[in-house]
């Protein structure tokens, strides 16, 4: 019953093999690799956009703040949601690679940033000309920390409103397969057709070993997001055990598959959770992760029988809350044990 993160499960079958074949002979360094090439024709393909740039990490701070760096000056703030994985959880790396951009903290329900919420911010920023920091740039989170989704109507409203500033737009997509599972969306609607400009295309928390995409959609800035990577050492030069995890993840839409289990398992423990007597939903469960709460003793039960997750504060009432996360291997079984534990 390991429920603390996704980013805890094991590695598909599939993207052992393909590492297995890619260790065969030899392959050029540093990205120039045959299946590099080939992922870059398969994503471009994905998303409907043939002159889209695509650069593999291996992590999602890194994507995250190599394409962020790359929209931002060092003068810039980045727009982003007060729990934003950018802002909670990346010690800095997005003003480090900025080189001294500022992140405004926008609060918001249930992980999400309002249109309302954004237009203030963005009015209250750049004011004071020459003396003050300038607008920047946006980013999204989709899933957000919350575990909730925007949906690309969502996303497109907002990111016009930043457009009226000529920001550009950045998507944390860190989850980005489990937010298209639930809401039955092409990656162009979520994407490019919705005002962004450039992704953070998630593969680890997903079942991948370590890799991300920084897709740009807008490829003018590739060179420059290429020189970023090289600078902040996150070029590989072995770079096709990067490429053949990214090739096999996409092959026959494995990442999609992986993403509507994790998103069935998670919906199977929301709802198990929302019906239990003394327990209730902190967040709406919309993808793979669940916010809840429950009366005293929940943990003492749940940790016994075993359960793994994030035991966070209790509640100004004194509930305890907890946050789950259900991966591309969590079972039925696994949910069910911990939905009886809890139950007991």
């Amino acid at each position: 019953m390991f429920f603390a993160s996704d980013n805890s499960s094991g590695v598909p079958v599939e993207i052992m093999a393909a590492l297995s074949r890619a260790n065969e002979g030899y392959a050029r360094s540093y990205g120039t690799d045959d299946i590099m090439a080939r992922v870059t024709a398969r994503i471009r393909a994905i998303f409907e956009a043939p002159e889209a740039a695509i650069h593999l990490t291996a992590t999602g701070t890194a994507a995250n703040a190599l394409a962020l760096a790359t929209l931002t000056p060092p003068w810039g703030a980045i727009f982003c949601h007060r729990h934003a994985h950018i802002a909670e959880d990346e010690c800095g790396a997005p003003e480090f690679f900025t080189h001294g951009a500022k992140l405004a903290l926008i609060d918001g329900p249930h992980g999400k940033i309002t249109p309302a919420a954004l237009t203030e911010a963005l009015a209250t920023t750049g004011a004071s000309g020459v003396h003050g920091v300038q607008r920047g740039a946006l980013s999204l989170t989709n899933v957000t920390e919350a575990g909730t989704i925007y949906t690309p109507a969502e996303i497109a409203t907002l990111t016009a409103i930043a457009k009226q500033h000529n920001l550009p737009c950045h998507l944390d997509g860190a989850r980005f397969a489990n937010a298209l599972v639930a809401t039955g969306a092409t990656p162009a609607e979520m994407t490019w057709k919705a005002g962004i400009d450039a992704l953070s295309f998630g593969g680890t928390k997903n079942g991948l070993l370590g890799v991300e995409a920084v897709i740009l959609f807008d490829p003018a800035k590739s060179w420059e997001l290429e020189l970023r990577r090289k600078r902040g050492g996150h070029l590989f030069s072995k770079h096709r055990f990067l490429s053949a995890q990214m090739e096999a993840y996409l092959q026959d839409d494995l990442w999609l598959r992986l993403a509507a289990r994790a998103n069935a398992m998670g919906q199977r423990l929301s709802q198990g959770i929302a019906n239990l007597n003394g327990a209730a939903l902190t967040h709406p469960g919309e993808a793979n992760m669940v916010f809840a709460n429950w009366e005293e003793g929940g943990h003492a039960r749940l940790q016994a029988a075993g359960a793994i997750y994030y035991d966070l504060r209790p509640t100004k009432e004194g509930r305890e809350t907890a946050r789950m996360v259900a991966s591309w291997n969590t079972t039925e079984d696994h949910v069910d044990r911990f939905l009886a534990a809890l139950a007991t």
